[in-house]
């Protein structure tokens, strides 16, 4: 057993259900606790999902303060973190996210090491102005120079950034929750309706989904989970698809597990329209509970489904087509299927993704502190 501190930097805090990041936190924290780390992990404050879950009692949370705004947020989140982080000294910490690149000086010349998850290629994503995405990039080089080791999701990020900024790091992809036989949401039959979670940004792939989708909902019912978080354009047209064509079911964003896992285990067709970074949480969960999967054709999709997806490129003209051949071929979805849950069952395990984390963390704390860990 261990007997070291670990602080976590740039996530919405634990336990959270917002996103890939605090899935992975949900998972790893109480496992390092397991292991003997003295876990910390920095927070926003009340977030709409809070009080779902009082989380690991063994695992600190600390909210710190910010600027709740779509561009400063993780920023000033982040730099507030770290300030508290430099001041408390753990034995090392774990940073999610480039945008906290700008920080890591603070934390090296406390002499804390740190291990940082780079996230995907964030300055390429739609949803920023020119502002926003040369900011990422400035994030990513900085993050590149003063990292002491770097966590990449993917193997073709992990590519990328050797190519782009010269750094290697830890190929770390993220993990599923198993298990068969959930009910099928009320309403819905299984294998009978076409499913999308995403978050709303136009990288995502859900303008054209929802054109697709007014035809596929003509024979079957159609499932839409998320949202942008602050309204907008794609937010209005769903609301208008769902008023004039009942089904066409919009949940909203979803913290209840077991409902969005039943959704992915039942459904017909998962689309998986993620195009900007490297393994997706929210495909990896897919796969673990065998949800038959057409995917936007991107490498790092590939790179996860392997042989068990079907991919469309980025129109709704080859997402009708694609999701509707699968949606006709029960022999395709099941094949999908199994295929998708023995390569989660491989290579996505929350105890393979947690083990590797932890040795990453041991090894960022050997090579810079020279301590003997046993």
């Amino acid at each position: 057993m261990t007997n070291l501190s670990v602080n976590i930097i740039g996530t919405r805090g634990y336990p959270s259900y917002y996103g890939g990041f605090e899935t992975l936190v949900r998972r790893l924290a109480p496992y390092l606790a397991d292991q003997g780390w003295d876990v910390t992990v920095y927070g926003r404050g009340r977030t709409a999902d809070a009080g779902k879950s009082e989380g690991d009692p063994r695992v600190k949370s600390i909210d710190t303060l910010g600027v709740e705004s779509k561009s400063l947020s993780t920023l000033s989140y982040g730099l507030s973190s770290t300030a508290h982080c430099a001041y408390t000294k753990p034995d090392v910490a774990l940073v999610m996210n480039v945008a906290n690149g700008f920080w890591l000086p603070l934390l090296r010349a406390r002499g804390i090491p740190t291990l940082v998850n780079v996230d995907g290629i964030e300055w390429e994503r739609a949803k920023w102005g020119n502002a926003a995405k040369k900011l990422f990039r400035a994030g990513a080089t900085a993050t590149a120079r003063h990292a002491d080791n770097l966590v990449f999701d993917s193997k073709a990020l992990g590519a990328r950034w050797n190519e782009e900024f010269n750094r290697e790091g830890e190929f770390i992809p993220y993990g599923g929750s198993f298990g068969r036989d959930r009910p099928v949401v009320d309403g819905l039959q299984r294998r009978g309706y076409i499913l999308m979670v995403a978050r709303f940004v136009p990288e995502n792939t859900v303008a054209e989904f929802l054109e697709a989708a007014e035809e596929l909902s003509e024979r079957w019912d159609v499932v839409v989970v998320g949202s942008s978080g602050y309204g907008g354009e794609l937010e209005d047209r769903l609301t208008a698809l769902t008023n004039r064509n009942p089904r066409v079911r919009w949940f909203g964003h979803v913290s209840d597990d077991e409902m969005l896992f039943s959704l992915w285990e039942n459904c017909g067709v998962y689309f998986h329209g993620h195009s900007v970074g490297g393994t997706n949480p929210a495909l990896v969960q897919a796969m673990a509970l065998g949800a038959p999967t057409v995917a936007r054709d991107t490498v790092f999709n590939r790179e996860v489904l392997g042989v068990g997806g079907v991919f469309a490129q980025a129109s709704s003209t080859s997402i009708l087509g694609r999701v509707s051949e699968m949606m006709n071929d029960p022999v395709t979805q099941e094949r999908s299927s199994s295929t998708s849950i023995a390569r989660a069952a491989e290579s996505y395990t929350w105890e393979s993704v947690c083990q590797k984390y932890s040795d990453a963390l041991h090894a960022v704390v050997r090579t810079n502190k020279r301590v003997d860990i046993q």
